[in-house]
């Protein structure tokens, strides 16, 4: 795999220097230009130049869909079977029987199991800025299983509502009969299904970087660009960033299967350049995609749970609500809306939330509701502005290749 590099890395260094016409540029005036378009490209964005950016979010989108029915239009025979199977689905779906009481677990089933995974892939798929879906959804539903189950001394939440809605079971529970593995195991689907959707999430770079090295076309990624430059500086480089980037493609590179697992198996904000690494060198889809599940939905959600069961302990957070009222001066009013706000979940846990619901629920509820709701709104937004940005940079592009024709 070394010496592939190496022959790469050669062939690189040539096609920098090499244009089409047969001349030779200067390679420090052609990473001027890409820098130059770069920034050009980043100042596209709505707060910037709002109607520029819409109208080329508005394009890429039509050849995004123009690219998609070509696609589908030349594999006639999957679309036709895919239509087809959806067409029995259907059917089997609307059809009273006895068999509807199958087809309504298996719904519900698969609905949980879409949600958790479709969070999990917008969590590392790269859209825009990414989606932090374990903050915003899962890290909160975790929380509030923790909460419920050392308040009601069980998991057998009542099905329905549960998960939609968390209320003690009638039979009361025996003090002390929680442990942190029933907990543990009352999460698991949720938290295996989200993991699995980060591992789906790490494949496109994967896949472009792999498609790219069969090719021998440069992609049109910048990700991929800033590897190939990195590995080109790999002697030179002095930051910090730069130093880290490459202990993960050395990493990556040198122990392969384990190399990826143990980049998988903890907080990574790098782990986009192991699978580009890998799709460069090649690796085997299942060497990568395995250490990467296995990672991802076994070891490193295990150890995000336990770190959100235990700080949402019961006596870690009473600690915690302690530790805000001894805060000299403003302790005591900081502390009064989280006690309320925790006695208003208890009594919801009882079905006592008819009794009212106190201030200090609104005001906390209220904060994490407007959080939510500017993320998921700053995810679209950049969205938006990354879609105008690749519109863009096929225009440059464009006018790259023109030039180099004339």
């Amino acid at each position: 795999m070394a010496e592939n590099g190496k022959n790469c890395d050669q062939r690189r260094v040539a096609m920098n220097k090499e244009q089409h016409n047969g001349n030779f540029t200067d390679p420090s005036s052609i990473n001027e230009k890409k820098r130059r378009d770069r920034e050009e490209r980043q100042n596209i964005v709505l707060w910037r130049q709002p109607l520029v950016t819409l109208q080329y979010f508005s394009l890429e989108i039509l050849i995004i869909l123009k690219e998609w029915t070509s696609k589908l239009w030349h594999r006639q025979s999957i679309v036709v079977s895919f239509l087809l199977l959806l067409a029995v689905l259907i059917a089997t779906y609307y059809v009273e029987g006895a068999h509807q009481q199958y087809v309504q677990r298996i719904e519900k089933q698969f609905l949980l199991y879409a949600y958790w995974i479709g969070l999990g892939i917008l969590s590392s798929v790269g859209l825009g800025t990414g989606l932090h879906t374990f903050l915003l959804y899962l890290g909160p539903h975790i929380a509030s299983v923790t909460l419920a189950a050392y308040e009601c001394n069980s998991v057998n939440f009542p099905e329905p509502p549960y998960p939609d809605q968390i209320i003690c079971p009638d039979e009361e529970g025996t003090e002390g009969a929680i442990s942190l593995w029933s907990i543990i195991s009352k999460v698991r689907i949720e938290a295996c299904m989200w993991g699995i959707g980060t591992a789906i999430g790490e494949l496109p770079p994967y896949f472009m970087a792999r498609a790219a090295r069969l090719s021998g076309a440069e992609p049109d990624d910048e990700e991929y660009q800033e590897f190939e430059e990195m590995l080109e500086h790999a002697e030179t480089a002095q930051d910090f960033a730069s130093r880290a980037k490459l202990a993960v493609q050395n990493l990556v590179q040198k122990v392969g299967f384990f190399g990826i697992l143990a980049c998988a198996s903890i907080p990574n904000p790098l782990f986009d350049l192991a699978g580009i690494t890998c799709g460069h060198f090649l690796v085997p889809f299942w060497t990568f995609f395995g250490a990467t599940l296995i990672g991802k939905a076994i070891i490193k959600m295990h150890i995000q749970k336990l770190f959100v069961i235990i700080t949402f302990s019961k006596h870690i957070v009473e600690q915690m609500v302690a530790f805000i009222g001894a805060v000299p001066g403003i302790g005591p009013s900081l502390q009064k809306p989280f006690q309320e706000y925790l006695e208003a979940q208890r009594q919801k846990l009882h079905h006592k939330s008819e009794m009212g619901t106190p201030q200090g629920e609104n005001w906390l509820s209220w904060m994490f509701e407007k959080l939510v709701v500017v993320m998921v709104c700053y995810f679209i937004l950049s969205i938006i502005n990354s879609m105008a940005q690749s519109y863009a940079k096929r225009i440059q592009q464009r006018l790259n290749s023109e030039e180099k024709t004339k």
